[in-house]
């Protein structure tokens, strides 16, 4: 009895010790399920010089102006029709392919958002006049010969009257570019919000506290504007009181705070480093959309949409078979900005059809099921791909996009790492090397040739080395080019795409399948963009209401029981 009664009390002890065990871990989250080692943790007291950090509490958000759009198969071509009296666009056809997840902006971007960029320039580079100069969007795209349209000339950029107006005169160029700038803006923003950059106040010298003036004067200020490739290659020496700790530096080595300052004593005393994607706060790139995600983003089907089965097909970003509102409150009005008739782009004074007689503001008429606006009217907009007839036949049926260049990042020191920045300290590139991991001799190799060739006159020593072709967007392609009569080349590898029907078209360019293009170095009056951006981790955006397996959360090394 008296055996038994010891041998419970053991077992009831060493279950305790497991549970306590078990439970600190659980509670913490923070350890690894495969060697049961803690994880390093800022607010832990265990944390150990070379522990291995990782970010637990990620949780997923859009980026900025940006709306998340939940993919799914899409049978693009698949709301084309033929207008009664206009030529058939012929180079629409159906295909079923599949959509990722992603995010895309509410409205078109304004001119307002555009005048920021601007005084960006202006404000960082007061001397470049030239980089200024190249991202001023052509406002001649509004003179014609036989209109009075110098008005919007001097005007529709710059007058408060159009400050909400989608911005126009831009080439694909200009908005490609103007994507990589807003990423950095926004990824700087974020990380000076939380502190991991030095904050904006302690950069202005009006904190309070710690964060005095001496304390600005001593943080050193980089010598490029923030840079979001630049800062995660480590070469954008700022680093914030909230910076992450860097466990992989030995104890004892210097804190590396803003400012050169540390809390005195405790884990506050560690050396602290910048952020990776690891930590889970650097967004990722935004860009412009492919052709698929737009077409995908503007039909919005998911409106109509239960459990797989779409109720009712459109072929506009609304329901119905017409452009006016069948809701009983809004019954009749018109619901996109755009051309009724030859000559009738605004209706009748005293009933104006759809309030706008050129562009509109980009929050107007009601958005589709996505909760996105202006995605059929007011302006075309540009797409990421490379333009050509049979793009969707010789795509893949996943995330389909014909536009694929890929290059590397070139580097200034081989040995160091370190990324050539150009003078505005964006990441300069080149042509990918090769399209599989190199061995690190063919690493090391290619390295060596690099470097060469940076130090070489010799324009051919540029020659790559290699076979293998970074330019990808003729794969597939059995008609590289189309002439028109004179022999003069319509359709090349700077030919873009552009979608979604303007104020100076009629209706059936309203139809997201359809498809046109520019090359991307045009403008014009009747085009402008928006941006997305990827969208990680898995694609569902809610599961609130949905049928989902219960399946348990990931769950931390826990201390193994025995029998």
């Amino acid at each position: 009895m008296y055996y038994m009664k010891k041998l419970l009390l053991y077992s009831f002890a060493c279950l305790s010790l497991a549970a306590l065990l078990s439970s600190c871990s659980s509670k913490s989250g923070n350890s690894s399920s495969k060697t049961g080692i803690p994880y390093a943790d800022r607010k832990s007291k265990n944390n150990q010089s070379g522990a291995f950090a990782v970010a637990t509490k990620y949780k997923r958000a859009p980026g900025p102006g940006l709306i998340p759009i939940e993919g799914g198969v899409l049978v693009v071509g698949g709301s084309a029709i033929e207008v009664p009296g206009v030529e058939p666009n012929i180079y629409n056809y159906k295909r079923q392919v599949t959509v990722p997840s992603f995010y895309m902006d509410e409205t078109e971007v304004s001119n307002t958002d555009w005048l920021e960029y601007l005084h960006w320039i202006r404000y960082n580079f007061p001397e470049d006049r030239e980089y200024y100069y190249n991202e001023l969007p052509d406002t001649l795209v509004w003179r014609q010969a036989l209109s009075y349209n110098e008005p919007y000339v001097d005007n529709y950029l710059r007058h408060p009257a159009y400050r909400d107006y989608p911005v126009v005169g831009v080439s694909w160029e200009q908005a490609s570019r103007y994507c990589e700038w807003r990423t950095s803006r926004a990824n700087e923003f974020i990380l000076r919000e939380k502190g991991i950059l030095t904050d904006y106040k302690t950069l202005a010298g009006n904190g309070r506290g710690n964060n005095n003036n001496a304390t600005a004067a001593a943080t050193p200020k980089p010598t490029n504007p923030f840079n979001t490739d630049a800062y995660l290659n480590n070469q954008y020496d700022d680093k914030g009181k909230n910076a992450p700790i860097d466990y992989n530096t030995k104890a004892g080595a210097a804190t590396s705070t803003a400012g050169g300052t540390a809390a005195a004593g405790g884990r506050n005393n560690q050396p602290r480093r910048t952020a990776t994607l690891e930590d889970g706060v650097i967004m990722q790139p935004y860009r412009l959309p492919t052709e698929a995600e737009w077409e995908y983003a503007a039909l919005g089907l998911i409106g109509n949409t239960e459990y797989e089965n779409v109720s009712q097909n459109k072929i506009y970003p609304w329901n119905g078979l017409g452009v006016s509102s069948a809701k009983k409150k809004t019954r009749g009005m018109i619901q996109a900005n755009f051309k009724r008739a030859p000559g009738d782009y605004m209706g009748v004074g005293g009933s104006l059809n759809d309030k706008g007689d050129l562009t509109v503001p980009v929050i107007q008429y009601a958005p589709n099921d996505f909760g996105l606006y202006n995605m059929a009217g007011n302006v075309n907009e540009w797409v990421n791909d490379v333009y050509r007839t049979a793009t969707f036949t010789d795509a893949d049926a996943f995330n389909p996009y014909r536009g694929n260049y890929f290059t590397n990042k070139k580097l200034e020191d081989s040995q160091s790492g370190k990324i050539a920045l150009d003078k505005y300290g964006n990441p300069i590139k080149e042509n990918a090397y090769s399209g599989r991991k190199q061995t690190w001799a063919e690493k090391q190799a290619q390295a060596k040739r690099s470097d060469s060739i940076s130090k070489s006159t010799d324009p051919q020593a540029a020659v790559p080395a290699t076979s293998y072709q970074a330019d990808q967007r003729g794969y597939r392609d059995n008609q590289k080019t189309l002439l028109n009569e004179e022999g003069v080349t319509l359709v090349n590898d700077k030919s873009r795409v552009y979608k979604g029907g303007s104020w100076n078209d009629m209706a059936y360019w309203l139809n997201p399948a359809t498809r046109r293009f520019m090359q991307q170095d045009e403008s014009s009056a009747e085009v402008g963009f928006r941006c997305a951006m990827t969208m990680l981790g898995a694609p569902e955006i809610s599961t609130a209401g949905k049928r989902n397996f219960k399946n348990p959360p990931q769950r931390p090394y826990r201390v193994s029981r025995g029998k």
